[in-house]
């Protein structure tokens, strides 16, 4: 059954080629003209994707040449920003400089988020000063950063779209998403191989990549596809920066240790966000429905790919973005340690040893793409989540010190099943929309990848605290007066809240040489110190509660590739909008699943 979009009402986005509102297309372009663009767009996802991880590993060598402790309770503020900044940043932004994109051009707006990043990418590897002071210069550069690198991914799936024909559209974008998926687990390997020499480097290494793609971009980059001329729509753009900026940051600031309590949900700031948010964000989809040129038009989501493709995204992008969290504390606070690495240097290892996750993603990335070009999007996004979930139930059930071989084996199925999702998830978003509207439906895209990033660190931090709480600080206790500590140092220790042994183990640091007195350690007789400080008494004392964190927060994960599997089933087949024949990109019709785009919407089939 093919998808029949009516003639050009509503509001302007059904405008035809001749409305005032669409510019015509340029000359024809040289046929090498769409392997320049997926090449610099790749360079573009990789180094922005490489960006939002590098510090995960490298923040204890960036705190340390500042002159700040990084588990220091002053200092965990801090901490968390510098990690999380650049995240919500780019999640906040990406919808409306997509937008902003489909009004002045994707390629240039691109271009300027380059432009922005590496300058951004100087200014940080230049960092002056030390202490708080150079802290908030790393929060502010990097949000900085993050506006350029909003703009990247904001746009470069939509000029991949632009420059690929229908046919080939699932191969180009699965080696774009390689890129940026696989870029932060590169970014793990990176900063800790550079951290090691100097900590600058970490800030340095984006410097050339960005150099090279602006000019690149700048000379060989034009934007040839229609755009739609229009207001800014000031009041949608500033309730949905104000409604997600606050819901992330309550999220962010909810995994603190408040009062008594382990986590700072119940905290009166973190409410007063969420409520103030949600507020917000219910404000932003009033607004939407009733201003003539929206920041979004809410009308995409009854394009039944481009609703079930976003939700299968989310969810798979938060069940994702858990999974490298936890995989990194299993590494380094359980599994490195005891087989004989120093705390010091298992940021390094845990990366190299997650290695065969990124493989298993990079394996099936092209493939799927290739493939559902020809076949459709719903085998390969329906199969990887299936195969997702299985591998999140086979994780589940290996023990803390596990055979590696095993372990290998599984996160490899793990990024087998994400790399066959990833690539016709993203080709059935984009297939489904009106090529005007490519921008804000690219924007919306990222926007689903970085909030559930954002997402994944509050929930499954929340889900390891509550298993950690439930029974670590007893065999804390125990332990450290069994080795001869004074009870009520122990009984202090103990209660320190678990999110600092989870930041220790996440940072490479040794957890209890941070929790413990330096002076209850040189009181105790030799080898009860050194059985304290070693490298198995703490993964000893984390295993238990750790597995039984692990397992609230996978069942989880499980759960969400499901709904991912549920989504891209209900999405269709393969589709392709009406849209394109006006655009003179061939394939105008959609066809394949029998879902017609809504009632006056989209461009004026003319094929």
């Amino acid at each position: 059954m093919k998808a029949h979009a009516s003639s050009a009402k509503a509001g302007g986005h059904g405008a035809g080629p001749h409305s005032p509102a669409h510019h015509a297309p340029g000359h024809p372009r040289p046929a090498s003209h769409k392997w320049m663009v997926l090449s610099n767009t790749t360079l573009g996802m990789l180094a922005a994707a490489i960006n939002s991880s590098i510090l995960l590993i490298s923040l204890p060598a960036v705190f340390r040449g500042i002159g700040l402790k990084a588990l220091d309770p002053a200092n965990i503020d801090y901490l968390l920003w510098a990690i999380i900044g650049y995240l919500i940043v780019t999640a906040v932004l990406v919808v409306a400089f997509g937008r902003l994109g489909d009004q002045f051009g994707r390629a240039r707006m691109y271009n300027l988020g380059f432009a922005v990043f590496t300058a951004a990418s100087i200014a940080l590897a230049l960092m002056p000063g030390n202490g708080n002071g150079a802290a908030l210069y790393l929060i502010l550069v990097r949000v900085v950063q993050g506006l350029g690198g909003a703009l990247i991914m904001a746009n470069s799936t939509a000029i991949l779209t632009d420059a690929f024909p229908p046919h080939q559209r699932g191969l180009a974008l699965g080696v774009n998403m390689i890129a940026a998926v696989g870029g932060q687990f590169v970014g793990l390997i990176i900063g800790g191989l550079l951290a090691d020499t100097s900590w600058r480097l970490v800030f340095w290494i984006n410097v050339p990549i960005g150099l090279v793609g602006t000019a690149w971009g700048f000379l060989k980059l034009r934007d040839h596809g229609a755009r739609v001329s229009h207001r800014i729509d000031w009041a949608g753009n500033l309730s949905f920066a104000v409604g997600l900026v606050l819901v992330l940051t309550a999220i962010t600031e909810g995994i603190q240790p408040y009062g008594g309590h382990v986590m700072a949900w119940t905290s009166p700031k973190v409410l007063g966000f969420f409520v103030v948010g949600v507020l917000a964000l219910a404000a932003f989809f009033a607004i939407e429905r009733r201003v003539a040129k929206p920041m979004f038009d809410f009308r995409l989501f009854r394009l039944r790919p481009f609703a079930y493709g976003n939700l299968a995204s989310l969810a798979s992008s938060v069940a994702r973005g858990g999974l490298q969290f936890i995989l990194i504390i299993w590494l380094q606070g359980i599994w490195l340690p005891l087989h004989g690495y120093s705390f010091e240097e298992t940021p390094l290892w845990s990366a190299i040893f997650m290695l065969p996750l990124t493989v298993g993603l990079l394996a099936a990335a092209p493939f799927a793409g290739y493939w559902s070009d020809r076949v459709g999007a719903r085998p390969f996004a329906v199969g990887g989540m299936l195969l997702g979930a299985a591998s999140f139930g086979a994780l589940m059930a290996l023990p803390a010190d596990f055979p590696y071989w095993l372990f290998a084996l599984l996160i490899f199925l793990n990024g087998l099943g994400s790399g066959l999702f990833i690539a016709p998830n993203s080709t059935q978003i984009m297939n489904s929309v009106p090529p005007v509207e490519r921008g804000q439906a690219s924007g919306m895209r990222a926007t689903t990848l970085n909030a559930g990033m954002v997402l994944s660190i509050g929930v499954f931090f929340s889900l390891m605290l509550v298993g950690l709480a439930a029974s670590l600080p007893q065999s804390m206790e125990a332990a450290l007066v069994a080795q001869h500590v004074a009870p009520d140092v122990a009984r202090g220790v103990a209660q320190a809240p678990p999110v600092a042994s989870l930041f220790a183990a996440f940072l490479g640091y040794n957890p209890m040489t941070e929790l413990v007195p330096a002076a209850a350690l040189h009181a105790l007789p030799a080898a009860s110190a050194a059985e304290i400080t070693g490298t198995h008494f703490f993964p000893h004392l984390m295993a238990v509660p750790f597995m039984h964190g692990l397992k609230l927060a996978f069942s989880f994960s499980m759960a969400l590739n499901l709904v991912a599997c549920l989504a891209s089933w209900l999405g269709g087949g393969k589709f392709v909008h009406d849209g394109e024949a006006a655009h003179g990109q061939g394939h105008g019709h959609g066809h394949g699943n029998g879902h017609a785009p809504a009632a006056g919407y989209g461009p004026r089939r003319t094929a």
